[in-house]
């Protein structure tokens, strides 16, 4: 069996490289091309790819949730307690800080930067409900089928920065982080507070659908 310190550890780091490969190849692809599409098409293949590697790396030694939300909707499949799901998140919080950080540096930047990106609006915002709830619910469906979850959710994730108008964030511990970086991945931190809400409210829809389409779905 994992041990919590193991479990931290895991969702501590990958959380960091998920966010640093977030940041870090909007930096690189702001770099080398002035079109923003090739731009989202860029950041959007290196999410998906660090995902499905992280997922299938570290999901053996703590289910490699990454994401707040996730954590907290699969808590009780998980046999997780709430004081130490709190942990996960703090865990998943700091990370996805460092890397933020660990973006900066890579590309020669100054660590401490506050995002002035403007990420608002009803649009957005439903945006970010859609692209929770059917993150969660890919989840939830591909465990029940018995289903590759890493390259489920890695394509989602994929196709999810192209149909939402938001480029689906999904995930508040990325959400935080990207606040403190103003490059291209960035979002100014009085934007967070309202993604973040809709990200809440995705989850809770995502989990419910998902419970009603399959019943023997995890409760």
């Amino acid at each position: 069996m994992t041990s919590p310190a193991r479990v931290l550890a895991a969702e501590a780091t990958g959380t960091a490289l998920l966010v640093a490969t977030v940041v870090g190849s909007g930096i690189m692809a702001s770099r080398l091309s002035v079109d923003t599409g090739l731009m989202l098409l860029a950041n959007a293949a290196a999410t998906a790819a660090a995902l499905y590697v992280l997922i299938a790396v570290f999901g053996p030694i703590s289910g490699a949730q990454f994401n707040p939300a996730v954590t907290l909707a699969l808590r009780r499949e998980a046999g997780m307690s709430l004081p130490f799901a709190v942990a996960v998140i703090a865990a998943q919080l700091s990370g996805g800080v460092c890397g933020t950080w660990a973006a900066h540096a890579m590309h020669d930047l100054p660590l401490a930067q506050v995002a002035t990106t403007i990420r608002t609006g009803p649009g957005q915002w439903l945006a970010e409900v859609v692209a929770t709830a059917t993150l969660i619910g890919a989840i939830v469906l591909a465990r029940s089928a018995g289903r590759d979850a890493a390259a489920i959710v890695a394509l989602w994730i994929g196709a999810a920065y192209w149909f939402t108008a938001s480029t689906s964030f999904a995930n508040p511990a990325v959400t935080l982080a990207r606040t403190l970086t103003d490059t291209f991945a960035g979002i100014r931190p009085w934007d967070a507070p309202a993604f973040i809400i809709a990200q809440a409210v995705g989850a809770v829809i995502g989990l419910a659908g998902a419970r009603a389409l399959a019943p023997d779905a995890p409760r």
